[in-house]
């Protein structure tokens, strides 16, 4: 089972990961001023993490309303994707992959670990 971890930055912001059971870096959040806030960005995630997919690496590719998955590929070439909430905000972000199957992958891995995974406070 999965897990999300808030830790804090130098700058003393907030922000998380969502881990496989593997320990490996599934999705990461923006940064948060107060760790309320980061915690409510899990909520976010859980609750909207098996939103549909808009396939942007598609020529013609059909627009989704959000919730969302948007995947993309980036300036490197590389196939990445963002989770935005209902109301458009960015709420996780993947790393780059080298495949579009990769990063499937890991929407997938979003999917089945997300929902029921529990929150791990690291803050030192």
């Amino acid at each position: 089972m999965g897990k999300f971890k808030i830790k804090k930055a130098k700058n003393e912001e907030f922000m998380f990961n969502l881990l496989a059971s593997n320990g490996q870096v599934i999705c990461s959040s923006q940064m948060y001023k107060a760790l309320p806030s980061a915690k409510n960005g899990i909520e976010s995630v859980k609750k909207n993490c098996c939103s549909a997919v808009e396939d942007q690496t598609v020529e013609g590719f059909e627009k989704l309303k959000n919730p969302k998955y948007e995947l993309y590929t980036d300036n490197a070439g590389e196939f990445r994707f963002r989770l935005k909430a209902g109301n458009g905000e960015i709420i996780a972000v993947s790393e780059g992959y080298k495949s579009k199957a990769g990063a499937l992958n890991g929407i997938d891995s979003i999917q089945r670990n997300a929902p029921d995974a529990e929150v791990v406070e690291e803050l030192e």
